[in-house]
């Protein structure tokens, strides 16, 4: 392992929207005997990552409050409203210089486990690229890594898909995980939590 892979990895959880489409807060609605958010957090933390960085914005306090006792930091995203962009640059602005790479989770999407992004973070010890993909099916998505070579592109203010334009600019170099497509899933209307509540088979 290079020296410069052998570094720390950050988590960086997305948790700042409104969740305009669910009626209410989805991050703080119970899950799997947690809530959205505290299993999303658990999740980079039981996968290694250090530090876990929660970006919040909407209903902050709240989400301060559903991330007590756990072991993340939150970075706070007062511009949340303006998109998911802003929030990735928050978090990648948080990353500590330590830091070799900052793995990228979005707290809506239940099915993503530790092992996942564990596999994630031992593909980019173990090669030489910038960027580590997840392909559920053909699409990309969650958990992501980008190596800090990364990070002022990342940081850039090139609007909304920032994140994905940096993807599709380094795919050629990248090592990609394919993940079943069910494990895409994620939590945008009641229907969602009620469907991913049965499939782990509680509240």
């Amino acid at each position: 392992m290079s020296p410069e892979r052998a570094g720390r990895v950050a988590g960086v959880v997305l948790a700042a929207g409104s969740s305009s489409r669910m009626g209410k807060n989805k991050l703080l609605l119970p899950l799997g005997g947690s809530t959205v958010l505290r299993r999303a957090v658990a999740t980079a933390i039981s996968a290694g990552l250090d530090p876990v960085l929660v970006v919040i914005g909407h209903e902050s306090e709240g989400a301060r409050a559903e991330l007590t006792g756990l072991a993340c930091t939150p970075v706070l995203n007062l511009e949340h409203a303006l998109g998911i962009n802003g929030s990735l640059r928050a978090g990648i602005s948080a990353v500590p210089a330590s830091c070799a790479a900052a793995t990228v989770l979005l707290a809506d999407m239940p099915l993503v486990t530790a092992a996942m992004v564990g596999a994630v973070v031992e593909r980019f010890r173990s090669g030489g690229a910038p960027l580590v993909l997840s392909v559920y099916g053909d699409v990309l998505a969650p958990p992501t890594l980008y190596a800090r070579v990364l990070f002022p592109e990342l940081s850039l203010p090139e609007g909304e898909a920032c994140g994905k334009r940096v993807m599709k600019r380094h795919r050629g170099e990248a090592h990609e995980l394919t993940w079943p497509a069910a494990r895409l899933a994620d939590l945008d209307v009641p229907a969602d939590v009620e469907r991913i509540r049965r499939e782990l088979g509680g509240s």
